[in-house]
């Protein structure tokens, strides 16, 4: 019999990926883009949809050419998508604005004055989605008020999924899960939710048309089908969000299974079959599928707050590590993991870039306390890893509050790399932590969606057998009392610092 294969199309935040999986779930090619973010000027984050675009494609066609010359059956092709996108276009389609991301934050002053009202608290309870500058709703009010005749002229707001199958097909359609982190779908209905509507300014015909993440679109244009080298017959799903697809993804579909993920940001998510939102607005609630929803909450500063540390305090053992060709942050854990646990009483707020989950303030600012004569460079590396798994921690606290207890824990993104790291993360939670065998986690839940939108599985669960557990972590008691001392003292700092954090954030080069 012939082999036959999916591609999982992950348009995300710094690159696309196509990746191919056969039916057994192993992945069998894989190509990636990158492309850059574009800021203007400060608060700005925007990507050129047509770079994107073109990323998707060449991706495309590489991995689809892959399969053709091994003589793979290409069975469809599905997608997952970076949340919180916005793009205003014409009649024909065209951009008139470029593709305004999840990182701009020039709405925040809209955001802050909505998450601090009646009507934007309904909203949220409505909606499943926090009060923030990453989510359309602020940022169409911001156009409303800053671009009018750009707001007046536009015929569709759209999000770079859609700008991608519009191209492919010439339909407007978002599936729930992308419409569900918008800030204007109503979770519980699933439809446009008409009090956000009112609020931004625009009625549902400038919107797309939801369909579920089944949704399934055949006969591509010929002159796609061509430049891609695909059947136009060949069948595309439109898919889900990249944080709902990571949970299927990594196997984790059963109430009480819980996701993190740490790459530039980070996540903590799990599934639940209804959607709950929460008192305190800390937490957001996406939809998979219309019985399958994912709870969770993201943060902005996740390995970028490494990454930062690295640049700015361990540029000379970098520098020293590509020219033997070494990996500096194997380095940077040695040193981490020789300071104790707890970082001899070092507390470091991670807010370099302002926080999502669970404060959800884009003002706020990062700090360490509590510091000491005898603390070492190497102390402010294990607070600071500490102060990441510690409001990550936060997040897991508020969704054990709101859905109940977290079963176990399957890490994914980059600092699943790092034992230290997720040792830290099964110490803190005092969960065990499970690494799989998949590292593209949402490339692989959009083929699995593709699978059971086709009918090539029964349901979802059918997956469970293409995912295998490669390591477990298990958690140290006496390590999670030794890290909730810290923790007790983190909970307390954020509220008790606000103002001065705020203030921080208005100095020049803050």
């Amino acid at each position: 019999m012939k082999q036959q294969a999916l591609i999982g199309m992950d348009i995300g935040t710094t690159s696309t990926k196509a990746v191919a999986f056969d039916m057994e779930g192993k992945m069998l090619f894989r190509e990636a883009i990158e492309y850059p973010i574009i800021s203007t000027q400060p608060d700005y984050a925007e990507q050129d949809p047509e770079v994107v675009l073109k990323a998707v494609l060449d991706t495309l066609s590489t991995v689809a050419l892959e399969l053709k010359i091994l003589g793979v059956e290409l069975m469809g092709v599905s997608f997952s998508s970076a949340m919180h996108s916005l793009i205003a276009v014409d009649a024909q389609g065209d951009p008139l604005t470029k593709c305004i991301i999840w990182a701009d934050t020039r709405s925040k002053v809209y955001a802050t004055n909505l998450k601090g009202s009646v009507i934007g608290h309904d909203i949220y309870l409505h909606t499943g989605t926090p009060l923030h500058p990453m989510s359309p709703l602020p940022k169409l009010r911001w156009l409303r008020d800053h671009e009018p005749l750009l707001f007046k002229n536009t015929v569709k707001f759209i999000g770079i999924k859609e700008y991608v199958f519009f191209r492919l097909f010439g339909e407007y359609k978002i599936d729930y899960s992308i419409a569900s982190a918008t800030g204007l779908f109503n979770i519980f209905k699933f439809d446009w939710h008409l009090d956000s509507l009112e609020l931004a300014g625009i009625t549902k015909d400038k919107l797309s048309e939801p369909v579920p993440p089944t949704h399934t679109f055949r006969n591509m244009k010929p002159d796609y089908a061509t430049l891609l080298n695909i059947p136009a017959t060949v069948p595309f799903v439109i898919g889900a969000s990249d944080g709902c697809l990571a949970n299927l993804g990594s196997n984790a579909v059963r109430p009480g299974d819980a996701v993190v993920t740490i790459g530039t940001s980070g996540a903590v998510r799990v599934m639940a079959n209804e959607p709950a939102t929460d008192i305190q607005e800390r937490i957001f609630s996406y939809i998979l599928t219309s019985k399958r929803f994912v709870l969770g909450g993201a943060v902005n500063n996740g390995g970028v707050v490494l990454r930062w540390f690295r640049d700015n305090f361990y540029a000379s053992e970098t520098a020293l590590a590509a020219q033997e060709n070494e990996d500096i942050y194997e380095l940077m854990n040695k040193r981490a993991a020789a300071v104790p646990p707890g970082a001899d009483g070092l507390i470091f707020l991670p807010y370099l870039l302002g926080e999502r989950a669970p404060i959800w303030d884009p003002a706020a600012r990062a700090c360490f306390f509590g510091v000491h004569y005898n603390h070492t460079r190497e102390h402010f590396l294990r607070a600071l890893m500490e102060g990441v798994m510690f409001n990550v921690y936060s997040v897991g606290r508020a969704l054990e509050q709101t859905t109940g207890p977290i079963a176990a824990i399957y890490a994914n993104g980059g600092f699943s790399r790092s034992d230290l790291w997720v040792q830290m993360l099964a110490d803190i939670f005092n969960k065990e932590v499970h690494l799989t065998d998949t590292h593209e986690g949402s490339a692989f839940g959009a083929v699995i969606m593709g699978m059971y939108a086709l009918g090539l599985i029964t349901n979802l669960e059918d997956a469970a057998a293409m995912i295998r557990v490669k390591k477990t972590f298990v958690p140290d008691p006496k390590l999670h009392s030794r890290y909730m001392q810290n923790f007790s003292l983190f909970n307390e700092l954020y509220p008790k610092l606000k103002d001065c954090l705020h203030k921080a954030s208005h100095h020049i080069g803050a």
